[in-house]
């Protein structure tokens, strides 16, 4: 791990950070209409609207065989904040997915790009993080700049925030530019600026994850989008706008790949089908 004291002096395009925001949004919208899935795009065997609840349902082991996904058909996500009230329900994690892309090598609806993980685990929830992709930036409770080279960098960090992700829960997740936040019922979990041109995605597509494994139920009753105009990607740009000269944050650590030893959820035992039970 390398202290503030000891960072190198780096290329000024090592940061890219943005400016304040001032650019004028839309209203927000509703992306489900409360009786069916219109809109939407998943295996009609997994997803399907209960009670005014967008539902999907994993059974067990091999049901689905691989992590599924309820995507988005209106378009693709740039610039927005989207706000999400969902809940799982079964010793698993559910996520949401923005700015992603397709993999039809793997199924008709597999996912890969930045997700909101909505996990059991506190040091999971809201983390940000690239399904079949770079894995973990940030744990809940971080703040991170992944560098042109995919190095990791420790910037901030604030008390992480502790939900029952098995009750309603409200996650909000804010994308400008290269500077993505996630939000738990308006406290910030965790904050990425990504650095890695290669590696990052400036627009792609929004869904909902169900992850194979345990048994679980992921149910969502509330999806708004509010698309904001969109961001410049700016370098060297300090809080007060100045462009100068930049180095990394004095407080900037390097830190390695995060890592999880529960996948899944807590690890605790879900016989087939449990998941299902509980009722909005």
């Amino acid at each position: 791990m390398i202290r503030p004291s000891t960072l190198p002096l780096l290329p000024l395009f090592l940061l890219i950070a943005l400016l304040p925001g001032t650019s004028r949004a839309e209203e927000a919208v509703s992306l489900f209409n409360g009786r069916d899935l219109t809109g939407w795009d998943g295996d009609p065997a997994l997803w399907k609207v209960v009670d005014g609840v967008i539902t999907g349902t994993c059974t067990g082991p091999g049901k689905p065989k691989h992590n599924d996904f309820l995507i988005w058909r209106g378009g693709t996500l740039k610039d927005f904040e989207l706000t999400v009230t969902m809940r799982v329900v079964g010793d698993n994690n559910s996520g949401i997915q923005y700015r992603s892309r397709p993999l039809p090598e793997v199924g008709p609806w597999a996912i890969a790009g930045y997700q909101c993980d909505v996990h059991p685990a506190i040091e999971h929830t809201g983390m940000t993080y690239e399904e079949k992709g770079r894995g973990i930036f940030g744990l809940n409770g971080k703040n991170v700049i992944l560098g042109p080279d995919s190095q990791r960098w420790l910037v901030g960090e604030q008390e992480p925030v502790k939900v029952d992700v098995s009750h309603w829960q409200t996650y909000t997740v804010t994308a400008k530019g290269n500077v993505m936040e996630h939000r738990i019922n308006g406290q910030l979990t965790s904050k990425l600026v990504d650095c890695d041109e290669k590696g990052r995605a400036l627009e792609g597509l929004l869904a909902f994850q169900l992850h194979s494994g345990n048994a679980n139920t992921v149910e969502i009753r509330e999806v708004k989008l509010k698309t904001l105009e969109a961001s410049e990607v700016k370098r060297n740009v300090l809080e007060s706008g100045d462009i100068v000269p930049f180095i990394l944050p004095a407080n900037a650590i390097r830190i390695d790949k995060p890592t999880t030893s529960r996948p899944q959820g807590l690890g605790k035992p879900a016989p087939a089908n449990s998941a299902a039970t509980k009722k909005p």
